[in-house]
């Protein structure tokens, strides 16, 4: 690599990169910016940069590194060039944003791959964004970082390995999602075009608020947002991952991903909020640390849709009117807790599939159409609330060993609803303080 070209006003920096010098690096705080274009294989580094409008636009083999970029929240901070046929290698390392990250392939993108090591998106606001992927019956808002291929052609794809990204924090959310990578999907979410291949994307903490008005049944966000026709080999939430609005998803899956691990807290305190929430196809969650909600609707893990095979968590814990610790629809092959699974509240509205239900709070379910083969859960299944039901059994269940115990602690409540055949209970203790232990009632 060449000589580094210190630029430290915003003339020089604008008349370096129209002499294409291939290494900037900026000193100080520039201020009054134009949005720059970056030659194809120019490098910047260093610096503050602040716009008034969009940022840094890059095209093809280029590096941003230890650069803060600031751009108005509504704005964008990065961006790339559509106009080029490939984007060659672009790589964030160590930089810093306010402003959303959006890399798009589209108009005459082909390829490209993109690499980062090290993305914090301090703030962003997503919420004025018209193209939004649709599917389940609702529309999903951007990323403060958004790798998005819109080439319908199932042969264009862009690849991917993104380390250490974070979004927001506990007093600025970014008003948004907070990581979204996705590609090119129909109406239904279904992949039916240009996909993005991700090997590993691993995030740091994230906050997100996207600000979406009580009682909306068809628009959501998510912490970390796997859209459809994404395909990730991995996904690990190595940091903690809250969301603080109301429809605001923590963890959620609408695309194709081998491996999925959080490490760190999985935290919802919205109405309507989910921990993790399932569409797409998914082999193997593991989630090594508490997932906690609070409010109205909100639920810890729901097998909606799509493929799962093997989920285990730490604990589950939900907090208010109609929250859910776990709902499957699917066929789950295994399912593990660790710990603790309880929830507390009474009946409260949630949005399922983009329309506003009245649900009961209740700790284990499986709907009619799921099925579980093996359910062993480490401590203690507790529904805290009147007229409840701490698990809730409509579809099959197998095998199911709880370490714990199922209790029923609310007025009027019951330990276990089965309809139909139901899994052998021998060896489990079941209680409820003011009602049924067990009720069968007969498959229609």
């Amino acid at each position: 690599m060449g000589k580094w070209t210190r630029v430290s006003t915003a003339a020089e920096l604008v008349e370096a990169v129209q002499r294409q010098v291939p290494t900037i690096e900026v000193e100080g705080v520039l201020r009054g910016m134009p949005m720059i274009t970056l030659p194809p294989g120019t490098r910047l580094r260093g610096g503050t940069l602040e716009f008034g409008a969009k940022g840094v636009r890059l095209t093809r083999d280029n590096a941003l590194e230890d650069i803060v970029i600031h751009s108005p929240e509504h704005e964008v901070a990065v961006l790339n060039d559509t106009s080029v046929d490939a984007l060659g290698t672009l790589e964030l390392r160590r930089v810093r944003t306010r402003g959303q990250v959006l890399l798009l392939g589209r108009e005459s993108v082909r390829s490209g791959h993109v690499r980062v090591a090290g993305l914090t998106v301090e703030a962003a606001d997503l919420r004025g964004r018209v193209e939004r992927p649709h599917g389940f019956g609702v529309d999903a808002l951007q990323g403060g970082f958004t790798l998005w291929n819109l080439q319908p052609d199932p042969a264009i794809e862009i690849t991917a390995e993104l380390l250490d990204v974070a979004a927001g924090s506990a007093d600025h959310p970014v008003r948004g999602s907070g990581v979204f990578v996705g590609g090119y999907g129909d109406w239904n979410g279904v992949s039916s075009g240009g996909t993005v291949r991700v090997s590993l994307l691993r995030t740091g903490e994230i906050h997100t608020d996207g600000g979406i008005l009580a009682g909306t049944p068809d628009l959501i966000s998510g912490g970390v947002f796997v859209i459809s026709g994404a395909v990730v080999e991995e996904v690990h939430t190595a940091g903690p991952v809250t969301t603080h609005g109301q429809n605001d998803m923590v963890l959620d899956n609408w695309g194709q991903v081998r491996n999925w691990t959080a490490t760190a807290p999985v935290v919802s305190h919205g109405p309507s909020g989910i921990g993790f929430v399932n569409f797409g196809e998914l082999d193997r969650l593991d989630v090594r640390a508490p997932i906690i909600t609070h409010g109205t609707g909100a639920r810890g893990f729901n097998l909606y849709d799509g493929s799962l095979r093997h989920a285990s968590f730490d604990s589950i814990a939900t907090t208010g009117d109609g929250a859910v610790g776990i709902q499957v629809s699917k066929h789950l092959p295994r399912l593990e807790v660790r710990g603790d699974l309880t929830t507390s509240g009474g009946t409260g509205t949630s949005l399922v599939r983009g329309v506003q239900v009245q649900l009961k709070a209740i700790a284990f379910s499986v709907k009619p159409g799921g099925k579980i083969d093996q359910a062993t859960v480490g401590g203690r299944i507790t529904a805290h609330g009147d007229g409840l039901v701490s698990v809730e059994i409509d579809g099959e269940l197998g095998s199911f060993d709880v370490s714990g115990g199922i209790a029923a602690e609310g007025r009027g409540s019951d330990a276990v609803h089965v309809t139909g055949d139901g899994p052998d209970l021998t060896g489990v203790e079941v209680t409820a303080a003011d009602g049924r232990e067990t009720v069968h009632r007969p498959r229609s």
